[in-house]
Order: C-alpha cells, then sequence, then structure tokens
C-alpha cells in the first residue's frame, strides 16, 4: 500500500467505513485526537484550518484514541457531542481506533511506516500526533503533539 488512499475508517457514530480515496486529490492532516489531553484545545486550532483550507482542498480527519493515559474515555456520541459543543467540530471524525500496538489501526501502521518520527521508532508518542498527506496521497511531514495546528498552516499553504 503506497498511498493514504488504500485504507479506509469507520466514522464517528457508526456506518459502513468510508474509503480514504474518497479525499484524493485533497491534502489531509490526520490526527489522533482525545478528549480529556492537555492538548484537546488543538482541536479549535483544527477547527480553523478546516474553515480556513476546507474550499481550497484540505481534509482534516480526526481519530480519536484512548492509548494514551486514558485520555479518550467516551464512546462515539459523547466524543461527538464533546467536539461539537465545546470546539465547534465539522472536520470528519472516524470510530476509536488504537494508533500503536498489535491493535493499531492499519492507516496508522502505514503513517508510521512512512513517518517514523524523531527517533525513527515508528510509533506515536501522544494524542494529536499529526500527518500531513499530500494530494499525491503520500505522508509529507510529521509534527509532535505540542505543535499548534496554526504553526502547520505555512507548510498546508505550500501545497495548496
Amino acid at each position: 500500500m503506497s498511498t493514504v488512499y488504500s485504507f479506509s475508517a469507520a466514522p464517528l457514530g457508526g456506518g459502513a467505513p468510508v474509503s480514504l480515496e474518497q479525499y484524493a486529490g485533497k491534502i489531509m492532516l490526520v490526527v489522533n485526537t482525545a478528549s480529556e489531553c492537555g492538548f484537546t484545545p488543538q482541536y479549535q486550532g483544527l477547527q480553523k484550518l478546516h474553515e480556513r483550507y476546507a474550499a481550497r482542498g484540505l481534509a482534516v480527519l480526526g481519530f480519536p484514541c484512548n492509548q494514551f493515559g486514558k485520555q479518550e474515555p467516551g464512546d462515539a456520541a459523547q466524543i461527538g457531542a464533546f467536539c461539537e459543543k465545546n470546539f465547534g467540530v465539522t472536520f470528519p471524525m472516524f470510530e476509536k481506533i488504537e494508533v500503536n500496538g498489535a491493535n493499531a489501526h492499519p492507516l496508522y501502521q502505514w503513517l508510521k511506516g512512512e513517518a517514523p518520527g524523531v527517533l525513527g521508532i515508528g510509533r506515536i508518542k501522544w494524542n494529536f500526533t499529526k500527518f500531513l498527506v499530500g494530494r499525491d496521497g503520500k505522508v509529507v511531514k510529521r509534527y509532535a503533539p505540542a505543535t499548534k495546528p496554526d504553526a502547520i498552516a505555512a507548510d498546508i499553504e505550500q501545497l495548496l
């Protein structure tokens, strides 16, 4: 599997898995999220990126994950309500997944292989690790959890 388009993921709240091929030709920012994390306010910045660039071809994709400090304990309804009420999230959110270990979602297995991180260890360090994917479906850059969404805007602009 050489591009992100080879994967699918179930939408938050249920339903048939969505092929990421529907985002072909778009730039994607793929983020593992959590509702009870010190980085949770980044939802606001992610939403701003979505609002600013969606019409020009950016898709922000959120993947809730409970693997780090059990900071995403809610079910799909709770996660969706939290994101909408507190941060006005309208970008696509997907079913809660694992990003590390034997049960890691195939998308995240691939993302980590394409951009293994600072130490090249091929694991996600914490919530709000971000992957920028180009219009060709290939990973362009990986960002640490502490990298705020607005700091990624210049990289997004270059790809648009």
